[in-house]
């Protein structure tokens, strides 16, 4: 196993953490099965949220008794103070304690600093003051908002979307972390699930001494890889090197990460899906993506507005409904060989 600090909190953790989104779309026990395993198996540090639906609820079960042998972070979309403070309360119950390790704002628009008329970082101070959240952090999609949150010297951590096939921007924030003494926290380490080769994932992550990816696991299959590489170390050999190399060349560049920050579509178009299919044709089993009920999905993008609210709030400034328009054209070609 190995351990780092993360950032100048003073935490020590598995340099794996474990992604709790995934966890709310199966039972409370089966939930908690994987996160006791995830324990038992070296991984220390259980990234939540509020939004995401009973998670934290399965989280707090799972650890009862247990709180001193964790770091929980969770995570408030709120806008104003009051909604925070409430927002805490639920999670505190919620998740069994008395106190959150790494408390995060969950993606905001801007970067809260102490006088916002937003309240929001005044109010985690007070929190932090009573005792009740041990760290400010926070989460992002945008660059401009994550480099902001870097050099105000507010934040004990950065969480954001990192994985091998990041760019130079990314990597830019990782040194800011780096060098503002930041722990960096990796979501989407498999890219959105484009990335299929959990070891070499694993693998680029262990090259980033100070990057924490929180591996989004909902099947035991997908704890276990990382679970191998917790305990036998992740080497980058060739052969791993060679399938990065290969996703690079193949998936770098505009592509739809799958964030779902554009949606709802007005059209009822499933936007974070549907911009994204030619690369989920060509990385998962082709006939899971051509059943009826996707190719109803795909004929929605016929209805598009082109009203253009999707690309004004895509956190990476893609063309959607350019993309949209091209995944439709690559689709019915698929669909069309497959039947031949």
């Amino acid at each position: 196993m190995k351990r780092i600090q993360l950032g100048s909190t003073g935490i020590e953790i598995e340099k794996n953490g474990f992604g709790a989104l995934p966890i709310q779309r199966i039972s409370k026990e089966d939930a908690a099965y994987l996160l006791r395993k995830a324990f038992d198996g070296g991984i220390n540090y259980y990234d939540t949220a509020r939004a995401y639906s009973d998670s934290e609820e399965k989280v707090g079960y799972a650890f009862a008794g247990m709180r001193d042998k964790i770091v929980l972070a969770t995570k408030s979309g709120a806008s104003d103070a009051a909604a925070l403070r409430r927002d805490l309360e639920t999670s505190l119950r919620t998740l069994g304690t008395d106190y959150i390790d790494v408390y995060q704002f969950h993606n905001p628009p801007f970067c809260p600093k102490p006088g916002g008329a937003d309240g929001l970082y005044d109010e985690a101070l007070k929190m932090k003051q009573e005792g009740k959240i041990r760290h400010i952090s926070i989460t992002n999609h945008r660059l401009a908002v994550a480099q902001e949150a870097i050099e105000s010297g507010l934040y004990a951590t950065l969480q954001f979307p990192f994985s091998y096939l990041s760019g130079e921007q990314e990597d830019k924030l990782v040194e800011g972390c780096r060098k503002a003494g930041m722990g960096f926290i990796a979501m989407k380490g498999m890219a959105g699930g484009l990335i299929r080769d959990g070891y070499a994932a694993a693998a680029f992550m262990e090259t980033q001494d100070i990057v924490v990816p929180i591996w989004g696991v909902q099947h035991e299959w997908e704890l276990d890889q990382f679970l191998d590489c917790v305990k036998n170390g992740a080497a980058l050999t060739e052969e791993r090197r060679a399938t990065i190399e290969k996703d690079r060349a193949e998936l770098c560049g505009e592509f739809c990460r799958g964030c779902g920050y554009c949606m709802p579509c007005p059209q009822g178009i499933e936007i974070n899906n549907c911009a994204r299919m030619s690369l989920m044709l060509r990385r998962a089993p082709t006939a899971d993506w051509l059943t009826p009920a996707w190719q109803e999905k795909m004929k929605k993008i016929e209805t598009c507005l082109h009203c253009g609210k999707c690309a004004a709030k895509c956190p990476y400034g893609l063309d959607t409904p350019k993309l949209l328009q091209e995944n439709y054209d690559d689709y019915w070609k698929v669909l069309a060989e497959s039947q031949r």
